[in-house]
């Protein structure tokens, strides 16, 4: 067990801050690094977390990293980080296809775990990880980050509202050219558009359909397009829900698109400008006129929420967040593998 975890009191009576370590140093690892020196310097958050470690599979690498940010300590390997009872929650930034492993062992080694989406690579691999969670009693949370931003209660509160009337249609895009990544290319790190682009839509539908699967998909239409290593390249999915609801999801990793979300009622509808990041959100009346524009608070970096998040849950001893339960990120996944199977996609180490 963490040195923090169900301690609030004590945590706050003697200053303790819940220290936070990357695991991986690529990309979203930067992000997460930036996000947590401003969150140290912020108010809000000074008081909740610390930004600790960085651990890489490169010494060299680790050490230029927390250079870079101002991080105490790094590691040029995945078990210093592991063996050091200073850290309280890791972040998980490395390809889809290690995450479960990477976050078994962090479970085994008493840290909390802040896992990247997609939270794994199959349905299998993440009741694994989420068994461990449960045996060992620690936080295990998926780090989508649309799902503890500001925007989803704006967002729901508009369609709990009535005033677009009954939500009857949904849809929701994420493309961007990425395919030069090879982590997004190879089969062996699951790679593809639906599991790193594609999650955002579904999961911007899911939230809008009420989230804890309220209401059961009962059909699912998908094609896509392979890349030339067998990965989808590009898809389109439509989700019809026992109550008759239609969402479509569409994602690319070789084109840009709006990245729009539109959620459509009997009398209005709501446009979300930026399913990846919220950036406002217009709710229009049937006749197409703009009814009024909610826009979204001002925010670090936007990873500060799920970060917070699970900061707060380690403090008050729980073992999944509200934002993103256990349940909703595995039936996310278990839907993923049901696309892929219809695709007949399946990556080699299934």
């Amino acid at each position: 067990m963490s040195r923090l975890n169900g301690r609030r009191t004590e945590a706050r009576e003697q200053g303790l801050k819940v220290n936070v370590a990357i695991l991986g140093a690529g990309r979203i690892a930067h992000s997460m690094a930036t996000t947590l020196v401003r969150m140290a310097a912020d108010p809000r958050y000074a008081d909740l977390v610390a930004p600790y470690a960085v651990a890489a599979r490169d010494a060299d690498r680790a050490a230029e990293f927390a250079a870079q940010y101002g991080f105490p300590v790094s590691y040029g390997s995945y078990e210093e980080l592991l063996a050091d009872p200073d850290v309280d929650l890791v972040y998980i930034a490395t390809p889809h296809s290690l995450h479960a492993q990477q976050g078994i062992a962090c479970l085994e080694a008493g840290k909390n775990i802040l896992v990247e989406k997609s939270f794994t690579a199959n349905a299998a691999q993440a009741r694994e990880l989420l068994d461990v969670a449960e045996r060992t009693g620690l936080l295990c949370t998926e780090a989508i980050w649309t799902r503890y931003m500001p925007s989803r209660a704006l967002i729901d509160e508009v369609v709990a509202s009535g005033e677009i009337g009954e939500v009857r249609m949904i849809a929701a895009n994420l493309c961007y050219p990425v395919s030069r990544k090879a982590r997004m290319t190879d089969p062996a790190l699951a790679g593809g558009a639906l599991l790193d682009v594609g999650v955002y839509p579904l999961n911007f539908i899911d939230m809008v359909m009420g989230g804890h699967g309220a209401t059961p998909v009962e059909r699912i239409d998908t094609s896509m397009v392979p890349y030339e290593t067998g990965v989808d390249a590009h898809n389109a999915t439509t989700l019809v829900y026992a109550d008759g609801t239609m969402a479509s999801a569409t994602s690319s990793m070789l084109v840009a698109s709006d990245r729009d979300g539109a959620i459509w009622g009997t009398d209005g509808y709501v446009q979300c400008r930026n399913i990846n990041n919220v950036e406002a959100i217009d709710v229009y009346g049937p006749d197409h006129v703009l009814r009024r524009r909610i826009e979204v608070p001002e925010q670090l970096t936007g990873y500060e929420y799920q970060v917070a998040a699970a900061a707060e849950a380690i403090l008050d001893g729980r073992t999944e967040c509200e934002a993103m339960p256990h349940a909703d990120t595995l039936r996310i996944m278990e839907l993923m593998d049901g696309i892929r199977a219809k695709w007949g996609l399946t990556y080699p180490f299934e």
